[in-house]
């Protein structure tokens, strides 16, 4: 928005600040759009909060159970294949 007028919004007595229709529609931020909030140096950032808790691969390796022998790439591709193919009939 550089360039643009300077819009102004009052902080409520609940401490709620109304963001202008512009920039809502502009980021696409419908009402429950979860955001986060982070205070710097300029002023305060809002951005999109994630919609999942950041994870590494090691934190969630293995943690559905399984039983048996591990399949094989070729295996599991079979196997998505089988799925598409079984939904796609389905349509």
């Amino acid at each position: 928005m550089a360039g643009a007028e300077k819009l102004i919004t009052t902080v409520s007595t609940k401490g709620q600040v109304i963001l202008p229709s512009a920039i809502r529609k502009r980021r696409n931020w419908g009402a429950g759009t979860r955001l986060q909030v982070e205070d710097t140096p300029e002023g305060v950032l809002l951005k999109p909060a994630p919609a999942f808790a950041p994870t590494r691969p090691e934190d969630v390796f293995g943690v559905l159970p399984h039983s048996g022998k591990p399949k094989t790439l070729g295996e599991m591709d079979a196997g998505v294949l089988a799925e598409a193919r079984r939904r796609h009939a389905r349509d």
